[in-house]
């Protein structure tokens, strides 16, 4: 069957993306044609200040275990959490082997290992410029230059035409491992022709080029040169990159490295023994080792750039780290991104590091940090190299897909072959041209603990009740053949207002209620219904003429 026949027969070419666009995270790329589908990388997402108790986020993924017969394989372009940290929990539902690098393996299957699901996984290692085939699909994986080693765009040739995909990318001219974006193998797809491309938007707001990761060490490097106490330097686990040129620089000025923080430690030993980290043994030393060397002949290198409650250098700034203990003379570096929502958590952590007596080198200050993703004029470059048909702009909130497309359109790309799709989209080549033809089942799966989907919008609703105006319960206990009040009201509150000063207050409210159960009369009473939706009436009424606060109110009715 030829493209024509199975567009005819309902089984052409869509792209439905379950997350990433729209929102920067939880990226999911639905790749169907015919009886097909491929799944491009399966990321979370970190909970926002709105979350209250989520511990992380996954895309909804309620269409693929609709069709989970045809579900061939998951491609994974790289090793961040956002693009497979909901593999754990999509494996479960969903039987698949997954295509990816050496490195994104690796880290990977350390994941898998703690949910119990690595013996069940099935794992094909690929490197650049190799060739797979999948169903209807053959994929090539090209390298591209990101934050994290072993970043792939991929190739995708469909019987309809090429897609590309490009993954998380800059151009980085002078990467640290080397490993240049493979512009041959893009521009190559590009002569031959290529249908649609799939391209980042996540910083196509920030004018000119993004700086290479090798100045990034530069900078370390000589910030590490004034610093005559411990450095504390807090970046991402996954940068290997950015871990690498910390060696470096520990190695330059005699300083032994201590690894700190649970994934540090994790991801650091992975990409060693795959040997994408490489350092002395001398270099590195245990905590033990921490009392024992002089203060300017240490490093810390730590998780909790961003301020995370239960992170390393929280507790360290808290002073509530059980080994490390900041003090005078200190200096601690965030060399990261400061993530959108992140910004209060991390301002409060650095605050308490200056009351510890540290001095603190973040982004704002010194440039520590470069993005590992493309700015406006290479976005531009991708374009006219891959020459694409059709463009959809992914991986970024809406205005950032906006922004993509009118980009897309300045460089040549016909207006109407330009889709700003979002979540749940189906977005199909219909014909000579790409257009959105249907929705999806889509939206946010929240885990909370080892709960996965049971907590939804309505509880998180409740939190944020509770965390605003605070609980009341109030108890009463009825005879259940006369409905004579035997006992109560009692009235208890929770972040409401304190019972010693609002005591006058919670006697009105107990009258209040009184009268009011009164007013039923003793055949109304026996009904617990009716008298919990009176008491809750009642309280309700009170607290907003007196304090205008609406507290969750939970009447408890006892039958006796």
């Amino acid at each position: 069957m030829d493209g024509t026949e199975a567009d005819s027969a309902g089984g052409g070419l869509k792209l439905i993306p379950l997350g990433g666009l729209g929102e920067i995270g939880l990226n999911c790329m639905v790749v169907e044609y015919g009886d097909s589908i491929i799944v491009i990388d399966c990321g979370l997402m970190f909970p926002d200040e709105q979350m209250l108790g989520i511990d992380i986020v996954i895309p909804d993924i309620t269409y693929l275990i609709e069709n989970k017969e045809k579900v061939k394989a998951f491609i994974i372009t790289h090793g961040h959490e956002d693009h497979v940290g909901a593999l754990p929990f999509v494996l479960r539902e969903i039987d698949a082997p997954i295509y990816a690098t050496t490195l994104t393996i690796g880290l990977i299957e350390a994941k898998l290992s703690e949910h119990g699901l690595l013996s069940s996984t099935e794992f094909e290692t690929v490197r650049p410029r190799d060739v797979i085939s999948v169903g209807p699909f053959d994929i090539e994986f090209i390298r591209v230059s990101h934050s994290i080693v072993d970043g792939c765009g991929l190739a995708i040739t469909t019987p309809k035409g090429v897609v590309i995909h490009t993954g998380d990318f800059k151009f980085d001219q002078t990467p640290v491992d080397g490993e240049v974006l493979d512009y041959a193998r893009f521009s190559e797809y590009g002569e031959r022709g290529v249908l649609a491309l799939l391209s980042d938007s996540t910083n196509v707001e920030r004018e000119g080029y993004t700086v290479s990761e090798k100045e990034i060490g530069t900078r370390i490097d000589a910030v590490f040169g004034q610093c005559e106490g411990r450095i504390v330097l807090a970046t991402f686990s996954s940068n290997i990159h950015r871990i690498q040129q910390v060696f470096n620089a520990a190695a330059h000025h005699g300083r032994k490295v201590i690894l700190n923080g649970r994934s540090m430690v994790a991801n650091t030993a992975i990409a060693r023994t795959l040997g994408y980290l490489t350092a002395p043994e001398s270099l590195i030393v245990d905590m033990s080792e921490l009392d024992r060397l002089a203060s300017n002949r240490v490093v810390l290198l730590t998780t909790g750039s961003q301020g995370e409650p239960m992170s390393a250098l929280t507790r360290m700034a808290t002073d509530s780290h059980k080994q490390i203990k900041v003090r005078p003379g200190d200096t601690v570096i965030l060399s990261s991104k400061f993530i959108p929502g992140n910004e209060r958590a991390i301002s409060t952590m650095m605050n308490h590091l200056y009351r510890r007596g540290a001095e603190v080198i973040y982004e704002k200050v010194s440039e520590i940090h470069v993005s590992g993703h493309a700015s406006k004029e290479e976005l531009k470059i991708m374009l006219n190299m891959v020459k694409p048909k059709c463009f959809v702009p992914v991986h970024g909130e809406y205005r950032h897909l906006v922004l993509h497309a009118r980009l897309a359109e300045q460089v040549g790309v016909a207006k109407e072959n330009i889709i700003i799709a979002e979540d749940g989209d189906v977005v199909e080549f219909v014909g000579s041209g790409i257009e959105v033809t249907g929705k999806v089942n889509y939206g946010r799966v929240f885990i909370d603990g080892k709960g996965v989907g049971d907590v939804g919008s309505l509880v998180i609703k409740d939190r944020m009740h509770l965390s605003k105006d605070g609980l009341v319960l109030a108890v009463v206990a009825l005879d259940s053949g006369s409905g004579e009040l035997i006992y109560g009201p009692d009235i208890v509150t929770r972040g409401f207002v304190l019972e010693e000063e609002g005591a006058e207050l919670l006697e009105r409210a107990k009258h209040a209620v009184i009268a009011a159960l009164n007013e039923l009369g003793p055949e109304a009473r026996t009904e617990s219904a009716g008298v919990k939706s009176t008491v809750k009436r009642v309280l309700r009424k009170l607290f907003n003429k007196e304090l205008e606060r609406r507290p969750v109110i939970l009447p408890i009715v006892v039958e006796v």
